[in-house]
């Protein structure tokens, strides 16, 4: 099993390295701006390490959102991302669900999605992540998800599972991994974090593994279960400390 970190896209493979990562996630561009990811002049480098690098798309991504300057840049920016992660060699993007508004149709906003899965296009795959909160989320809860994947799945996306969104969402993490592979067949990628809140608060505040409100041992079941590379998106000042947390308690190894 792969387990590394979310790092910064300076140097993600020496920062693996340190970090004893065996794989990274990273940034393309600036996360809150629609800007274009510049070309890399590591590209090559990037393509020929053995590290597998998956990409975040931007957050403000918002592929379901009924109004056309958020929806045309989010179709724009998530084409934008998936050709510089394939200049890279990238395992993947991931990309949260975005939401609709409170007078809108959730049906027109799986359309959406349905509407750019069809437009993009895409040597590198595309992951839907839950998100943690919001009233009219498109990948909140898991059975709005399953309503959303009916529209999408034929285009090969995959699943991210966060720990940290579906405990903020109020979803029962020790039946998660069941309850997700029940809807898509699949988890291709875990984003392992920790809460700094309480179950159902809506709030998307990662923890450093086993220092927040979700129960250790089911971090460690959802890992387990899922079978899939894994992420700890958590702060620059433990990430490796969360790392080899994981690491011991899934595989058993005393590697720091």
């Amino acid at each position: 099993m792969l387990i590394g970190g979310h790092v910064s896209p300076d140097d993600p493979i020496a920062t693996a390295a340190a970090e004893g990562a065996d794989c990274v996630q990273i940034f393309l561009g600036n996360p809150q701006s629609w800007k274009a990811p510049k070309p890399r002049d590591d590209a090559d480098v990037l393509r020929a390490s053995p590290v597998p690098i998956y990409v975040h798309a931007p957050y403000l991504v918002n592929l379901a959102s009924p109004n056309n300057r958020v929806r045309i840049p989010s179709r724009k920016i998530l084409q934008q991302t998936c050709d510089a992660a394939a200049a890279i060699g990238a395992r993947a993007v991931i990309v949260h669900g975005g939401h609709i508004t409170e007078d809108d149709d959730e049906r027109a906003g799986f359309e959406r999605w349905r509407k750019a899965m069809q437009q993009l296009e895409s040597d590198v795959p595309v992951y839907l992540e839950n998100t943690a909160g919001g009233d009219h989320a498109m990948a909140r809860h898991f059975d709005t998800i399953a309503r959303l994947w009916d529209h999408i799945a034929e285009f090969g996306v995959g699943f991210c599972l966060d720990t940290c969104h579906a405990h903020a969402a109020g979803e029962d993490l020790l039946s998660a991994v069941d309850r997700i592979k029940s809807i898509t067949g699949r988890i291709d990628l875990v984003h392992c974090n920790d809460s700094k809140d309480a179950h159902g608060s809506g709030r998307d505040r990662h923890e450093h593994l086993g220092r927040g409100m979700i129960d250790p041992d089911a971090l460690v079941v959802v890992v387990r279960d899922a079978g899939a590379p894994v992420i700890c998106e958590t702060g620059d000042d433990a990430r490796k400390d969360d790392i080899a947390w994981l690491r011991q308690r899934v595989q058993g190894d005393s590697r720091t």
